[in-house]
């Protein structure tokens, strides 16, 4: 085949990136006819890409003849992450001096979360998470508020997969009352971690529009500081962050 050029773009790489999506948005597994019928690619075309990919390590061919995403992506996948909490620190730190709390965005990874920004509160009792550490999605702010944009199949893969500890007394451990709590937080337009994760740390967070990975931003802190009140005001403080971080994004500034 002739390599040329669509949209100003090199024709094959273009390809390759439309087949990985492809195998994403599958959950990250696709038949090869999968693959055939959703690239509207010639099978030869889609051997040979598929090929390169898995000599790179960035698709693996599985005992059942599937693709699926390889390990050749963990660490594109985690630089970038890092990339994007360095991209986000001046919103971040902003937010942590409106509040006087610890800010923190974290993306999906997988069926888990993993921190990748953060901008920590002067006070001497604050809220830590280290950037780089993974969470499940059921019983932390961010967690909620990126599983409150998704389809509930795809909620219901999630948490199951890796299923629902409950490391304090206030977790939520059945989906039930998952799946009734992210009802709340689409209504409302934001997540509470409400000492579900750590007893005495309270959090607030919001979901970013037009990530390019489901993605959420939050403020956390001691419930001594952390009330319902200070909720009022941090609320539309998460709101403008996260409307000033999906307009960098969407600009790709």
């Amino acid at each position: 085949m002739t390599e040329g050029k669509s949209s100003g773009g090199v024709q094959s790489v273009e390809r390759v990136f439309d087949l990985l999506n492809i195998i994403t948005s599958s959950g990250g597994e696709s038949s090869l006819s999968e693959l055939a019928t959703k690239a509207e690619l010639p099978l030869p075309t889609i051997h040979r890409l598929l090929r390169t990919l898995v000599y790179l390590g960035y698709v693996r061919q599985l005992p059942s003849r599937s693709y699926a995403l390889g390990p050749g992506l963990i660490r594109l996948g985690y630089t970038a992450s890092l990339q994007m909490g360095a991209f986000a620190q001046p919103v971040l730190k902003n937010l942590a001096d409106r509040l006087g709390e610890s800010a923190n965005m974290a993306m999906l990874d997988g069926h888990m979360v993993v921190y990748v920004g953060q901008a920590q509160s002067t006070h001497s009792m604050r809220m830590f998470t280290e950037v780089g550490r993974r969470a499940h999605t059921h019983d932390t702010g961010v967690g909620k508020a990126i599983l409150a944009t998704l389809p509930e199949s795809q909620v219901i893969s999630i948490v199951s997969s890796m299923g629902m500890p409950t490391p304090t007394r206030k977790s939520i451990g059945s989906m039930d009352d998952l799946l009734a709590d992210l009802a709340t937080v689409r209504e409302r337009g934001y997540a509470i971690d409400d000492e579900e994760q750590e007893i005495g740390v309270r959090c607030f967070s919001m979901a970013v529009p037009n990530a390019p990975t489901p993605t959420a931003i939050s403020v956390s802190g001691p419930v001594s500081r952390v009330d319902w009140n200070f909720g009022e005001r941090a609320v539309p403080q998460l709101r403008e962050a996260a409307a000033e971080l999906s307009a960098q994004f969407t600009s790709g500034s």
